[in-house]
């Protein structure tokens, strides 16, 4: 009898055994799934630190010997000078090797790959479809491919990006510039295509809110930066991308207006400030230019209000660039005017003004239509609106004839804060023309204003087959004097 009630007893748990582990199977995943540390992440949540990260190394990242835009390129261009540590922080033309590897780095791993998962995980079919991510994660992607080939020169594009694919490349190959401006402008038209204003809302948009037709008008106006800056090089093809886009607002919308410029808005939080605030407010290493400040008061340009802060007596000075700290120190000059020390003045990618410098040295080189004294009036006064200012009836008379030196030296007026972007169009065309540098300036890179920056030593030891084409395709060694490939 007790044999029999124990087996009885068996079989009973082994039935309520079965049943239990049946009826817990089907909530088991849902049970062991961490709401903290999701399996997949939505393109929401990706893609503000991916905007965040590229926007923060292409104006001004506040981490020191990183800083690409504050201490190379804006002394660079001379539109700010050091006062000390000259040798080590890029007014000198001597740069650390931590603002190649912070700008490379940085942008492949936290920029780049982000808004690769954004694009695929928004593709049709995909768990999140949504054109309108695919055409956010396009325009981004062509921002940050330019920002670094422009720097670099040629590098991985077509086979970037890919470490996580169906067919994973961990040692992607170089591309050459041309190659990846055709692509550029290729991602630009299908950006264009896949944004569908009226389409399916997007959040996580901290550039935009969310505002379609303002990402179309980047797209756009990001391509006629693109095929503006290439048409020495490709002219028809250039000449043709340029008409296409203006010719059809309605299809390819474009910047009409300051307020919608890309540029990313910032606030007064920790972690959200504007970088140039968290440098230049706690640290007084840099003056304004002397080859800005004389530029301005030659023209008697009210920009120099904004631009620079006066000295006690109310006049300004600018500081020349290169100096020895025993040289600089001799010097009284002005500060960087309080607009760009405040914690939410936005940081700038792309700006109406520019746009209209873009059309009006299209116009002087004969791509377009146009007359290009109007559309470089157009271009000077949007400046002087975009900070405030109106500009002066007879500005005009002021900078002499209409070249294309003008155009140039006027739009790196302009570019003020954007440092990578006046040492871009310093390189490409050679405006504006430098004055000599002080006797008491000491240079590196054999006395030549650096034409790129090197590649990160990473690229050395990972990638060393590729990187090695790479400098084939560059057409001269991996060092600060070799011109890249839109020199006109």
């Amino acid at each position: 009898m007790k044999k029999t009630y124990i087996k009885s007893l068996s079989a009973l748990l082994l039935v309520l055994g079965a049943w239990t582990v049946q009826s817990c199977t089907g909530e088991f995943e849902e049970m062991n799934t961490d709401p903290n540390n999701p399996v997949e992440i939505s393109p929401a949540l990706l893609l503000p630190n991916a905007i965040q990260t590229v926007v923060d190394r292409y104006w001004g990242h506040s981490t020191r010997y990183e800083r690409l835009n504050i201490d190379a390129a804006m002394c660079w261009v001379q539109h700010l000078s050091r006062n000390i540590y000259i040798n080590a922080e890029g007014d000198s033309y001597e740069i650390p090797l931590t603002i190649s590897s912070g700008t490379w780095n940085k942008i492949f791993t936290e920029s780049l790959v982000n808004f690769e998962r954004v694009e695929n995980l928004s593709a049709p079919g995909a768990a999140y479809a949504n054109s309108n991510y695919v055409g956010v994660a396009l325009v981004m992607k062509a921002f940050a491919f330019s920002y670094l080939t422009d720097v670099f020169g040629p590098i991985p594009y077509s086979e970037a990006l890919q470490g996580t694919a169906e067919v994973v490349i961990n040692s992607p190959k170089y591309d050459s510039m041309e190659e990846i401006y055709a692509g550029l402008l290729a991602d630009l038209e299908d950006a264009n295509t896949n944004l569908v204003v009226g389409g399916p809302p997007i959040t996580g948009d901290i550039l935009f809110g969310g505002n379609i037709l303002k990402w179309k008008m980047f797209a756009n106006s990001l391509a006629l930066r693109i095929a503006n800056r290439q048409a020495a090089k490709k002219p028809a093809e250039s000449r043709a991308i340029l008409t296409k886009i203006l010719a059809d607002p309605a299809k390819y919308p474009v910047f009409t207006k300051q307020s919608e410029s890309a540029q990313l808005q910032h606030f007064d939080v920790i972690g959200s400030r504007n970088k140039m605030f968290d440098v230049f407010s706690t640290r007084s290493d840099w003056n304004v230019s002397s080859t800005l400040i004389d530029r301005l008061k030659a023209l008697k340009d009210d920009r120099i209000k904004v631009y620079a802060q006066p000295l006690a007596d109310g006049s300004y000075a600018g500081l020349p660039n290169g100096l020895t700290d025993a040289a600089a120190g001799t010097f009284n000059a002005s500060r960087i005017g309080t607009k760009y020390l405040s914690p939410i003045a936005p940081s700038l990618l792309m700006t109406f003004t520019e746009l209209l410098f873009i059309k009006a040295e299209a116009a002087f080189d004969g791509d377009i239509t146009g007359d290009p004294s109007a559309l470089l009036a157009d271009a000077i006064g949007a400046s002087f609106t975009e900070h405030g200012l109106t500009m002066p009836a007879d500005y005009m008379s002021r900078i002499g004839a209409v070249t294309k030196e003008t155009i140039m030296t006027q739009k790196w007026l302009a570019l003020f804060g954007q440092g990578v972007e006046a040492w871009v169009e310093y390189r490409r065309t050679g405006y504006p023309v430098m004055p000599p540098p002080h006797p008491s300036a000491v240079f590196s890179n054999e006395g030549v204003l650096p034409t790129r920056i090197e590649y990160p030593t990473s690229e050395y030891s990972l990638n060393q087959t590729n990187l090695s084409e790479g400098v084939t395709k560059l057409g001269g060694p991996d060092n600060m004097r070799t011109p890249l490939w839109w020199v006109e």
